[in-house]
């Protein structure tokens, strides 16, 4: 699904450092309206529309940092972009290497993002190579692992010969500068929604998106919080990447952000991200983000068709009605509906699976991808029926 880049007069950015997003600067010849936006090329060969290519998907369904232009992966060349993951026609073709990428611009794009996410965390050989080919063809590059590109010695003098820049997103601040939890997030006067998951990878960001564009466009102003790295490379004027902060300052650096979106926004509604599962037991975020955020509610993604947890085939995944029970056990909160990912099913199996769960778990249900936006809204509404509508407003 194509989304259109909402063109906006000022840029605030409390996102510092490596993780920030790049600053759009205006030059003469453009509308004060009109803001110049970075092109990049999307780097996921072997795995895009697959579970370590969601970086690359995120980037394809929305960006507001970078116009992207194309997606490099070799499994899948000549098809278009969308169409793979959606089933909706974009203008974002899928290439078979970077000089076919290269080749098709009148100029060579801006930026070269590394698109996955293994499981690893660090980059292959044959990666590798790929980066130092788009620094020598003049490109800046964006990743998202957690090995950093600019701590390597071979990557960084390279782009320092070109001149070119590496924003490696889960590159944390320095430790002085890491903030602590101190309860201000109390203080918030928005409603405070954090969307969770039973796993991870299985779409939370993406219904945390759609959720946003929604409510902004009934003129309820909302602010989604960006917790991961490819919100942050999404343009997510708000967030950190928690699983790169050290666990002592997780709960503090997640609660300024959200301060930092109250204050400077003045929101009705504060979106924030999940990320794995709370029952997931190789990963702690999702707990740290339910003490830093305190959120009002709660809603919970699932995949009915996923077998077992990512990258863990022993690991059987939990109903949504344990996660739901660990959930308001574990936090002061509230879920107040569930939404699905459908991968693996049919039509037919999705209707089917969201009257069982709503039957199941007398909570709404609906899927954000293949299902109206408006069923968002209504288990929002349902939820806070005192939620004002207004004059719509530009998605943040």
């Amino acid at each position: 699904m194509k989304s259109e880049v909402q063109p906006v007069d000022t840029v605030r950015r409390p996102v510092r450092g490596a993780q920030a997003p790049p600053v759009f600067r205006y030059t003469p010849a453009q509308s004060s309206s009109i803001v110049q936006i970075p092109t990049a090329v999307v780097y996921c060969e072997g795995n895009f529309a697959r579970i370590d290519g969601k970086t690359a998907n995120g980037l394809v369904r929305h960006s507001e940092a970078y116009r992207i232009v194309s997606v490099i992966d070799g499994t899948h060349r000549g098809e278009n972009a969308g169409w793979i993951l959606d089933d909706v026609i974009n203008d974002i073709p899928i290439l078979e290497s970077l000089n076919t990428a290269i080749a098709r611009e009148s100029c060579v794009p801006d930026t070269f993002i590394y698109g996955m996410a293994p499981s690893t965390g660090r980059l292959s050989t044959a990666d590798r190579t790929v980066v130092l080919d788009a620094i020598a063809c003049g490109m800046n590059i964006v990743s998202g692992l957690h090995e950093f590109l600019s701590d390597d010695p071979e990557i960084a003098q390279a782009a320092s010969d070109r001149q070119v820049t590496i924003r490696d997103i889960r590159k944390p601040k320095p430790s002085k500068d890491l903030r602590l939890f101190d309860g201000s997030v109390a203080k918030v006067a928005a409603l405070r929604i954090a969307v969770l998951g039973t796993d991870c990878a299985i779409g939370k960001r993406t219904t945390a998106t759609i959720l946003a564009r929604a409510l902004n466009a009934k003129g309820i102003r909302t602010v989604l919080v960006g917790t991961g790295q490819t919100g942050l490379m999404q343009g997510a004027k708000y967030g950190v990447a928690m699983d790169a902060v050290p666990p002592q300052f997780c709960c503090g650096e997640l609660e300024g952000a959200i301060v930092a979106a109250a204050e400077a926004e003045q929101p009705d509604v504060i979106l924030i991200e999940g990320q794995g599962a709370l029952s997931h037991p190789a990963f702690c975020t999702s707990a740290f983000i339910l003490r830093g955020s305190q959120p009002d509610a709660v809603i919970l993604q699932h995949a009915p068709k996923r077998a077992h947890r990512c990258d863990f085939p022993n690991m059987p995944m939990p109903t949504p009605a344990s996660e739901i029970a660990l959930i308001e056990a574990f936090a002061d909160t509230k879920v107040i509906g569930l939404t699905l990912n459908h991968e693996g099913m049919s039509e037919a199996e999705i209707t089917n699976t969201i009257a069982a769960q709503s039957e199941e778990l007398e909570l709404p249900v609906t899927d954000a991808l293949s299902r109206p936006a408006a069923h968002l809204l209504a288990m929002v509404a349902a939820a806070y029926p005192g939620l004002q509508q207004g004059t719509p407003v530009a998605a943040i």
